[in-house]
């Protein structure tokens, strides 16, 4: 991967979006020169989670967590994310706080949301390959589909898988498997 240097302006926007004490039910991001908070989620959105992480959690390689709302920390290229799911080394725990290196996330997943869709389509797809994360799982409620982003190469990933709710999802190793998206459902207007 390549390296990337950040400009002051973002480092000193990480510092202070971490220092941050966002109101119960917040998460706060950073992306280029954004800031952004969202508040929590619907429980469709919750639901369609659980579907997914059940079946992650059937095929999680031993050594790795699951863990919801982490905040994903790459202070080289400036971001801190905070994927819906991901799932990281259990021995992050030895290293305290609140944050995780984002280059030890095996996957991001997210279920897009319905107030800021941009963040999910746009932003992470542009920054997770830069943060080192080498899948990341977009289920999209609005929409009735699914991406699976992967081979992350030079700020970008090569490779992108597309279906629809009910398709199979193949998911890679280090999980090894399909994901079904038949239970997922769509956000009611």
């Amino acid at each position: 991967m390549a390296e990337f240097r950040v400009p002051e302006r973002h480092a000193q926007l990480l510092e202070f979006a971490q220092s941050l004490t966002p109101p119960a039910g917040w998460k706060v991001e950073v992306s280029g020169d954004e800031i952004i908070m969202m508040a929590g989620p619907s429980v469709i959105h919750q639901r369609n989670l659980l579907i997914v992480r059940e079946q992650f959690d059937a095929h999680r390689p031993v050594g790795l967590m699951p863990s919801e709302n982490t905040d994903l920390v790459s202070p080289n290229v400036g971001k801190l994310r905070n994927p819906d799911l991901t799932y990281i080394p259990v021995s992050v725990v030895e290293l305290g706080g609140n944050e995780v290196p984002a280059e030890l996330a095996e996957i991001a997943v997210e279920i897009v949301s319905v107030s800021n869709p941009e963040n999910d389509l746009v932003g992470k797809v542009r920054d997770y390959p830069l943060m080192g994360i080498p899948l990341y799982l977009m289920v999209d409620p609005r929409e009735g589909t699914v991406v699976l982003f992967s081979e992350p190469s030079n700020g970008s990933y090569r490779q992108q898988w597309t279906g629809r709710f009910g398709d199979t999802v193949p998911i890679p190793p280090p999980f090894d498997f399909d994901l079904t998206t038949t239970n997922l459902i769509r956000y009611t207007t």
